[in-house]
């Protein structure tokens, strides 16, 4: 079952899981994952915790600690998301010391209501891991235009970050400069850049989605014949655009401080069109030192029927700008959909987060020891 996620890891991509809950550590699940299913790291998010709290009873005792203390909802939130993160974390770190800190990776997102606030965002990121207190943990920080000088500040202080919600090749730029320029700052600082890590989370399905939405509207062949093919496109040149960042002269002096490259890594690749393939994303985003975090569907998915024939990234760069410049020619833009995508994924984290905080209070009220 499990010889295309090998061959997957053996090509040098980083197999992630974007999934965790309470249940899934405690019944050995997530240790059976990395032993069987070659999964090496695990994302998480508001959305993925709110799902999480809200089913099932594997919170009830710590909730029920957490209302006897009269904790507030925002605190029992914190309390809960990072005591989960610090046990996948110890579970994931063998796997952490045997690839010498760049995967047994647990990531952790600051607040959502905090992506437009640069200051805020730094002041949580610093909060999160002291909280959580496990080397092999990374901070998500949205890639929003107050999340870039975070990004800078927060890898200054050496804390390694997970930076998420990225959509358009303009923005990852901007993202892999501000890693550049944190690191820069650790270097001044004299911290051991050798211990900072960084993966750039580029959303991948969302693309295709919102496209392909614009494509069937105008209804035409050439439309048609422009679907499923943008959000591939996309991701192939961010690859080449990381290609380009990390074999330049700025990156060759932090290079010889023994600086991490910011791997990529595909985010939201569970593939959401039926008349796609649910492995696409996966399939065809093969490419060394790269980052896959994936759905469970979509783990098993690739375990079974994953077609790894070697890397799908190089040598496409000149067939994925003639498929962007086929949506652009058609009159859908590209500026106009990254940014909708952008806007639209901190909302999303946002109502998640909400959705969280009145669940977790309905369950704080009802597991409350009665006064008395």
């Amino acid at each position: 079952m499990t010889d295309a996620l090998k061959r997957l890891s053996d090509e040098g991509v980083a197999i992630w899981l974007d999934d965790l809950s309470r249940s899934r550590i405690t019944s050995g699940n997530l240790a059976e994952l990395i032993d069987q299913s070659h999964v090496v790291g695990v994302t998480t998010n508001p959305s993925i915790f709110q799902k999480a709290i809200s089913q099932g009873h594997g919170y009830d005792q710590q909730l029920t600690d957490l209302a006897t203390r009269k904790v507030t909802v925002d605190e029992a939130i914190r309390m809960i998301t990072t005591a989960d993160v610090r046990d996948a974390a110890d579970i994931l770190r063998p796997v952490f010391d045997a690839t010498d800190g760049q995967d047994g990776r647990v990531s952790i997102e600051v607040d959502p209501r905090l992506a437009h606030h640069t200051e805020a965002t730094i002041a949580e990121a610093k909060q999160l891991a002291w909280l959580v207190d496990r080397p092999n943990t990374l901070i998500k920080i949205p890639a929003t235009k107050a999340g870039l000088p975070a990004i800078t500040e927060v890898i200054g202080k050496g804390i390694s970050v997970n930076v998420t919600l990225i959509f358009s090749l303009e923005r990852y730029r901007e993202v892999m400069d501000a890693y550049l320029a944190g690191l820069e700052k650790a270097k001044a600082a004299g911290l051991d850049l050798s211990k900072i890590h960084s993966v750039a989370s580029f959303f991948v399905s969302r693309v295709d989605t919102e496209i392909d939405k614009r494509l069937d509207a105008l209804g035409s062949d050439e439309a048609k014949a422009a679907k499923g093919k943008s959000a591939l496109a996309n991701a192939r040149l961010a690859y080449e655009a990381y290609e380009e960042v990390f074999a330049g002269d700025r990156w060759a002096a932090l290079d010889k401080a023994q600086a991490n490259k910011q791997r990529p890594l595909w985010a939201s690749t569970g593939v959401k069109d039926p008349s796609l393939k649910d492995t696409l994303y996966v399939d065809d985003l093969v490419a060394p030192n790269t980052v896959n975090t994936m759905p469970e569907a979509t783990l098993e998915a690739v375990a079974d029927h994953g077609e790894i024939s070697g890397n799908t990234v190089a040598g496409r760069y000149d067939q994925a700008r003639a498929d962007l410049a086929a949506i652009k020619e058609l009159g859908v833009s590209y500026d106009a959909v990254v940014q909708l995508l952008e806007d639209e994924g901190v909302e999303k984290f946002e109502a998640a987060w909400i959705d969280l905080l009145n669940s977790t209070e309905a369950e704080l009220k009802r597991l409350a020891p009665s006064e008395g």
